[in-house]
């Protein structure tokens, strides 16, 4: 009986020990090497300043003409035209040729960002692409020789609520901040769109933090921080991140296109209410009803029906209205979709060959770099540059009397389709020795496409 006593001892003094060597009672070599991967964002935006209302207008001659415009011209001068408003942000270094993850709303509408790096180094960023839809956007800098470290990216599908957190950031302009917490919720929907469902964090996250990376206790990054819930503007302890693995996607697309490429249905849906349910048959309110389709969508083609029931995507099945739209996105565009459909109570299933959905922002880069690349076309008097992407020439001077402005795209000439500088100019010369007096251009202009023409000199 005494040994046994003595055995029941041991087991339970063994039991906090190896509790112990679970959870390690310090994170700070790990936060060592992470430090040098986040970065602080500062971005300024010019606001103009309000005007003054418009002169009144006189007839042509009047001495009230003259005197007016002299009074107005010189309150103009008295406003500042343009007065700069500074945000900061946080973000992360995935790429060591200076590429930077952080939130859109830190850095949309800025006229200029600057990367500040753990040392206080600062650089000059340009605006690589950003998705207002996920609220990401990437950055890229030169380092100037400055040698970089880069983030691992973890699995945020295997993150478990109560596992550990660690978030560094900017808050409040207080650069590299470390603050630690558990992972409260997965896939917790906030109202933010349908195209994310974020990891909830109990980590100290304020104003600042945002585009600031989510680690886990293996250095990996998990989330990108993005949110919080707060009635004072502080940190209660409600902080949201978009998972790693909804983000690594959308951030690839943006780092190489400059915009995203969702998949789309093309159906607008509501949710299934008990009375939609029971009219249809249904057992239960999961799915999503389809109550109009895009004429010229995917779904119109496949032969999906406004009244049809959405059940599954792709083998995923869609418990809220919600849930379609984030897997329909997250699949490549031009992929076939096997969706499962609720009809005159039956289930059958289509073969849906997806679209792209129409993105709203785009980011024009400067894709040329090197002024020797310019390209002046004489008998047009015009001035253009090769794309990066073969997609046709973009316009850099143009005169002013033609249907064109700086910044188009043509992608056609007469009908002929243009990829390269060399392509341009030899439809080009081959037209022009026709005799013709005008070309028909197709132009992509604010990522729409439009046609205009110009005449030969």
């Amino acid at each position: 009986m005494k040994k046994i006593s003595i055995l029941f001892i041991f087991y339970f003094l063994l039991i906090p020990n190896l509790s112990a060597k679970q959870v390690s009672d310090s994170f700070a070599d790990l936060v060592e090497d992470l430090i040098p991967t986040v970065v602080s964002i500062a971005s300024k935006t010019l606001v103009k300043e309000r005007s003054l209302q418009t002169m009144p207008r006189f007839p042509e001659g009047s001495p009230f003409d003259e005197f007016f415009k002299d009074y107005f011209d010189n309150e103009q001068r008295k406003l500042q035209p343009e007065k700069p408003m500074l945000a900061l942000g946080s973000g992360f270094i995935i790429d060591k040729s200076g590429v930077v993850v952080t939130n859109n709303h830190v850095i949309e509408g800025a006229d200029e960002i600057t990367i500040i790096l753990h040392d206080q180094k600062e650089f000059k960023a340009e605006l690589l692409g950003r998705d207002p839809k996920s609220d990401l956007a990437v950055l890229k800098f030169n380092p100037d020789g400055s040698e970089l470290k880069s983030v691992i990216w973890g699995n945020s599908d295997k993150a478990r609520v109560g596992d550990w957190t660690i978030a560094i950031g900017n808050p409040l302009g207080l650069g590299g901040t470390v603050t630690a917490g558990i992972v409260s919720a997965i896939s917790r929907d906030i109202g933010n769109g349908p195209y994310v469902k974020f990891i909830q964090t109990d980590a100290s996250i304020n104003r600042g933090n945002s585009g600031g990376p989510l680690f886990n206790i293996k250095g990996e990054v998990i989330g990108i921080n993005s949110a919080i819930i707060s009635q004072t503007g502080g940190s209660i302890g409600l902080g949201f991140a978009i998972p790693s693995n909804s983000a690594i996607k959308i951030i690839n697309q943006l780092k190489d296109f400059g915009r995203t490429k969702r998949g789309w249905l093309g159906v607008q849906i509501r949710p299934v209410s008990i009375e939609i349910a029971e009219s249809l048959g249904l057992p239960d309110e999961k799915g999503a009803f389809v109550s109009n389709i895009d004429p010229i969508g995917p779904s119109k083609i496949a032969g999906i029906q406004e009244g049809d029931v959405i059940l599954k995507f792709n083998d995923i099945d869609i418990i809220k209205m919600t849930d379609l739209p984030r897997v329909v996105a997250e699949s490549d565009v031009g992929s076939t979709a096997i969706v499962e459909i609720w009809r005159k109570d039956n289930i059958i299933t289509i073969e849906v060959k997806l679209g792209e959905l129409p993105e709203e922002t785009y980011v024009q880069r400067s894709e040329i770099k090197k002024n020797n690349e310019e390209h002046f076309v004489e008998n047009l008097d015009l001035v253009v540059l090769p794309t990066t992407e073969n997609n046709g020439v973009k316009v850099l001077k143009v005169e002013d009397n033609s249907s064109l402005i700086t910044g188009d795209i043509i992608i056609e000439v007469n009908r002929e389709l243009i990829t390269t500088m060399d392509s341009f100019t030899e439809i080009i010369e081959k037209i022009y020795k026709t005799g013709r007096n005008s070309l028909l251009l197709k132009i992509i202009r604010d990522e729409k496409t439009l046609w205009a023409t110009i005449k030969f000199k």
